[in-house]
């Protein structure tokens, strides 16, 4: 079946100049304009769009999508038990948020007591398990089942001010590296402040230290499209600046 881009935006739920400007950056373009001069998309243009949208609800910014929806090694079966995967994941994160406020409202009206560690145990699991979803596999096959385990309950034993120090490191870590980008300079004072901080946060998250392992762990973010897409969401190319950072400041060769 074919549509007008004013059809496609109806049954989509997007606004017609969101697909005219997904046809002006390339992610997106009809499959021919017809001899009004309308944009008409078919099937393959459909599930494209279908695609993005589940990309964008996932956090990706548009460049990132287009980059993994472009690649020749895109395979949409594969993607689509991807989203299905983190959207089970997501309302297992939901269902674990939604107890923990049931339970601090019948603290509040004192039906029960509640520990200072158990308000913070939602939001902690819906991290570990995010996190575990999305890059647990990788993580598993690199460093083994244990290296996962003790990770996470180093996580999840934090106090409340050790895990606002590790958000507040993890934002200094982003804001310091899109900073450094700028300069162009992986081997500059601002890049390699941007890898020891790096280095706190990922001892601080993994218990411990080891120069190789943090080489590796920043390949991986090159290598892996949705580490990637983390890092590069606010300036692309910010994943592979991390790592030309951190192999200078580990003094690890490429």
């Amino acid at each position: 079946m074919e549509y007008t881009i004013k059809n496609l935006s109806t049954i989509a739920g997007v606004s017609t100049r969101t697909l005219r400007y997904y046809d002006e950056i390339g992610i997106l373009k009809p499959a021919r304009i017809n001899s009004s001069g309308y944009r008409i998309y078919g099937e393959k243009e459909v599930d494209k769009l279908q695609q993005i949208m589940f990309y964008r609800e996932l956090g990706l910014n548009l460049d990132s999508i287009n980059e993994i929806i472009s690649s020749p090694d895109f395979n949409e079966t594969k993607a689509l038990n991807q989203h299905y995967n983190e959207l089970l994941a997501r309302r297992q994160q939901l269902d674990a948020l939604i107890e923990n406020v049931e339970k601090t409202i019948f603290c509040k009206e004192g039906r029960i007591k509640m520990s200072d560690k158990e308000k913070f145990e939602g939001f902690k699991k819906k991290l570990v398990e995010d996190n575990d979803n999305k890059f647990g596999k990788e993580i598993r096959e690199k460093y083994g089942e244990e290296t996962v385990k003790k990770s996470n309950h180093q996580f999840m034993n934090m106090t409340e001010e050790q895990y606002d120090q590790l958000q507040k490191l993890g934002d200094e870590v982003l804001e310091t590296l899109k900073e450094a980008y700028i300069t162009r300079n992986p081997a500059g004072e601002l890049a390699q402040k941007a890898a020891c901080l790096h280095k706190e946060w990922i001892t601080f998250c993994w218990g411990n230290y080891d120069k190789e392992a943090h080489a590796n762990l920043t390949q991986m973010y090159v290598d892996d499209e949705r580490f990637r897409a983390y890092y590069d969401k606010e300036q692309p190319g910010c994943a592979e600046f991390l790592r030309d950072a951190v192999w200078i400041y580990t003094g690890m060769k490429k």
